[in-house]
């Protein structure tokens, strides 16, 4: 199977081959005709599958296979949990799109609101938005989303597992009835397909993430430890690759005790987490990913 037989136009195409694929992943197989023919899709796929281009990819084709003339509008919105996958998604938007783009923009917490009210009044067809930052641009009155034609839930189920979900029925409330919906999930557990019960019409069902897999691209290794020498074998660990690394606590205070110690040991070192402010986390992680 290539992506030339997908159904994807030439410039699509010419975009993938620029990022260098050249097979299209099993979720892109079955994902990317079924969007272009304008069906609801429930799809369970992992991080690591492809699954942004699997939507992002047929998107861009159905944009530009039915845009009119007039004031651009905000046309096909996507909804997702954090900033880090905003960035992304539009990220990946601007890559795919590379040979005939669209205007795009990304919402988020954690960034002024008046910079990103200039951003959407110069016109976008695609909106990438977290639901509680996606809630105060309806309330300011500086987003329409009257014109959505095509939704996205982008990992479902973890913005189910952040509490999102009365944010997610506000925002379906103020969507068009008539519209295409794309949901996105890890797995398909009771809770998602109440939701896609109420979202989709007569989906398309795709399963490409099988129960506790991980990845392709992951390796997963054991190191049994004592307890108290695993900050001992950690830091040596760290040292020995220098690469940008993310460490799991099981608790607040553990996750703010070892980045400290960490930091003794010469290593840099942040704690992210609930109790920090939106403003330390965004620094945290913008830390992590200039890999500083």
């Amino acid at each position: 199977m290539t992506f030339d037989t997908l159904g994807l136009r030439p410039e699509s195409l010419r975009a993938i081959a620029d990022q260098g694929y050249t097979q299209p992943t099993p979720i892109q197989t079955q994902a990317i005709p079924a969007v272009l023919t304008g069906q609801d899709l429930l799809a369970a796929a992992q991080t690591g599958t492809g699954k942004t281009a699997a939507f992002v990819l047929p998107i861009l084709q159905t944009l530009h296979a039915t845009r009119a003339k007039g004031p651009v509008r905000v046309r096909a919105l996507v909804v997702v949990p954090t900033r880090e996958l905003a960035l992304q998604v539009e990220a990946s938007l601007r890559t795919s799109g590379a040979h005939r783009p669209v205007r795009s923009a990304a919402v988020f917490g954690g960034m002024r609101l008046d910079r990103q009210v200039r951003a959407l009044r110069k016109g976008d067809e695609v909106v990438v938005a977290t639901p509680g930052r996606l809630l105060d641009h309806v309330r300011q009155r500086t987003i329409d989303l009257s014109h959505v034609e095509i939704l996205v839930l982008d990992e479902a189920d973890r913005m189910l597992d952040m509490g999102f979900i009365h944010d997610i029925k506000r925002i379906l409330q103020l969507l068009p009835a008539e519209r295409q919906s794309l949901l996105f999930s890890a797995t398909f557990e009771p809770r998602i397909r109440r939701l896609a019960e109420d979202l989709l019409r007569e989906p398309v069902s795709i399963d490409v993430a099988p129960r506790n897999a991980t990845a392709a691209p992951i390796r997963q290794i054991v190191h049994p430890v004592d307890r108290h020498q695993k900050r001992h074998l950690l830091a040596h660990m760290l040292r020995r690759d220098a690469g940008q690394t993310l460490v799991f606590t099981r608790t607040k205070r553990g996750a703010n005790r070892l980045a400290e110690q960490l930091g003794k040991a010469g290593i840099s070192a942040a704690a992210s987490h609930g109790n920090k402010s939106q403003s330390q986390r965004v620094r945290a992680g913008d830390a992590f990913l200039g890999g500083h």
